[in-house]
């Protein structure tokens, strides 16, 4: 209806005029989103897209769980569809026009086309009112005219096309060309003020970002997230969101989960009105291997997506891993950094028995009875271990550690310094804790 049809009848009606290339750009987002199902998908008329998955059916499973596939990543997205199954993209084309269709043989695929009215044939329309008054209704009625004097009367395109919905010529399709960066930007439909709410528009980023990997193969490594606030007079910085991954990964569900995570503990200085998601670093996709007998536990790629998880809900600077360093002196030995740093590790002496907890401050211990006491009297079980550096930067040490075992067989790492000739009491000292 016309604008001023609506009104008449509702005057309360909400009117928006259309915008032809939002849509264009939704279509994209959408055909980005499918490239993880076959490189071959492309953008036709109608808001359209024709997707080759011939060589992608064993790969996931038949075409009933590549349909079930595409349905959920379309829906993602944020939009609805239909979708047909055919032998040739045009029928397939056609046969979504009119509802949910799955046809696999080429028999059965040209009995549903003849039923299929002959609107739905974008080359035809312009020919209605003269097929009307031939009396003709459905495609199997155009089919039935002479070839000759359609040519003549409709031109070489009509025939073309229903040529090659019934497998009857060769199609060509332009594939959708993949750019070799990822960058996409969505805008919000209204001012949002907090940060767990961008999650559904960023998620429709990510499911194009996993498209855009599997058409090239990679795996990503390190993405950029920017939200963008108002603009104009009082214009706010774009926040900056770093999603780092130990695990080069391209599932769209261990992703989301990160920005879930990393946005749940974000507090926004403005309102977000947009958001682009940008892959900063990738590489080259390696499927995981699959033992025979796999390790109890879970695999490394586990491990590493749970530290991953652990950073973008904690923060880089609260997940820490051990780095000791080159020094003989355990406190400053014993060095913490970020699961993300790249610091090496520098491996202690073997044999040597080292804590796993060990204190910030050594805790001075009693003497009962010429022996150690912490909470009961502690046996030395071990052979010495004399450290003695420092002198180079004034930070001289001298200590002999041992092993102890309490009276609930619990085990301590203790020291006693050496004493000098200012003092010749022997203190000893509580160091570390051991599992």
């Amino acid at each position: 209806m016309k604008r001023g049809g609506v009104t008449t009848l509702a005057p309360d009606a909400a009117v928006y005029d259309r915008s032809v290339p939002l849509e264009a750009e939704m279509q994209r987002a959408v055909a980005f989103g499918l490239l993880r199902f076959s490189p071959q998908v492309a953008l036709c008329d109608e808001q359209t897209i024709v997707m080759d998955v011939t060589a992608s059916l064993r790969l996931f499973g038949g075409i009933r769980s590549v349909c079930s596939q595409i349905r959920r990543v379309v829906k993602s997205i944020g939009v609805t569809v239909r979708m047909s199954v055919a032998p040739t993209g045009q029928g397939a084309w056609l046969l979504a026009k009119r509802g949910r269709c799955r046809v696999v043989k080429m028999r059965s695929l040209e009995r549903h086309l003849d039923s299929l009215p002959f609107m739905v044939v974008q080359e035809v329309r312009a020919f209605a009112d003269w097929f009307h008054g031939l009396g003709c209704r459905a495609l199997s009625d155009i089919r039935r005219l002479p070839r000759a004097g359609l040519k003549k009367r409709c031109g070489v395109d009509l025939l073309d096309s229903l040529d090659r919905a019934y497998g009857l010529s060769p199609e060509l399709y332009e594939w959708l060309e993949v750019p070799p960066n990822f960058s996409a930007r969505t805008e919000l439909p209204d001012r949002v003020e907090h940060a767990e709410a961008v999650l559904f528009s960023a998620r429709r980023l990510i499911v194009q970002l996993c498209g855009w990997l599997s058409a090239h193969q990679l795996a990503l490594t390190h993405a950029t997230v920017s939200l963008e606030h108002e603009r104009g007079r009082q214009a706010v910085e774009p926040t900056i969101l770093e999603i780092a991954l130990a695990e080069p990964t391209w599932h769209e569900e261990h992703l989301v989960r990160l920005l879930k995570e990393r946005l749940g503990r974000t507090e926004l200085q403005a309102a977000v009105i947009a958001v682009r998601l940008t892959s900063s670093k990738v590489q080259p996709a390696e499927p995981p291997s699959e033992d025979l007998f796999p390790d109890p536990g879970g695999s490394a790629e586990d491990h590493n997506r749970l530290l991953e998880l652990l950073v973008a809900r904690l923060g880089a600077e609260n997940v820490l891993r051990p780095a000791p360093t080159s020094d003989h002196r355990p406190e400053l030995a014993n060095r913490w950094v970020s699961v993300q740093d790249d610091a090496k590790l520098s491996v202690p002496p073997e044999g040597l028995p080292r804590p796993t907890w060990l204190l910030e401050e050594p805790l001075r211990l009693m003497m009962k009875n010429h022996r150690p006491f912490y909470g009961s009297p502690l046996k030395l079980v071990s052979t010495g271990e004399r450290i003695e550096a420092g002198w180079h930067d004034g930070e001289l040490v001298t200590r002999d550690y041992y092993v102890a075992e309490a009276s609930d067989k619990s085990c301590y790492w203790i020291y006693r310094e050496r004493p000098s000739v200012k003092t010749e009491e022997v203190r000893w000292f509580l160091h570390g804790l051991f599992g």
